[in-house]
């Protein structure tokens, strides 16, 4: 497991294992779920709209990529400008 090695009981490891639960998903529970008393919990309407905002933000990143990347200029807290970094040009210093 990732973030929780240090943190599970040997109850809760003996019952990830029974029934087929790794880490991985226990981790996605604790980021992106909901705390009710003291269970977090994430729904199959909370990984339905995490799914959907997972494949918008997919789809901003490929239009990201297509322009070979982008820079946005902030000064003194304001956004100035923003333009795609051309491919194959070495980055400003």
């Amino acid at each position: 497991m990732s973030q929780l090695e240090d943190n599970v009981t040997r109850h809760m490891d003996a019952r990830m294992n029974q029934r087929g639960i790794p880490g991985a998903l226990v981790d996605l529970v604790l980021s992106h779920g909901r705390w009710d008393g003291d269970a977090c919990k994430l729904d199959r309407k909370d990984l339905c709209k995490l799914k959907d905002e997972v494949e918008t933000l997919r789809s901003t990143v490929i239009k990201a990529i297509d322009k070979g990347g982008l820079a946005v200029v902030e000064a003194g807290g304001t956004l100035v400008t923003a333009y795609a970094r051309p491919k194959g040009r070495s980055s400003r210093k």
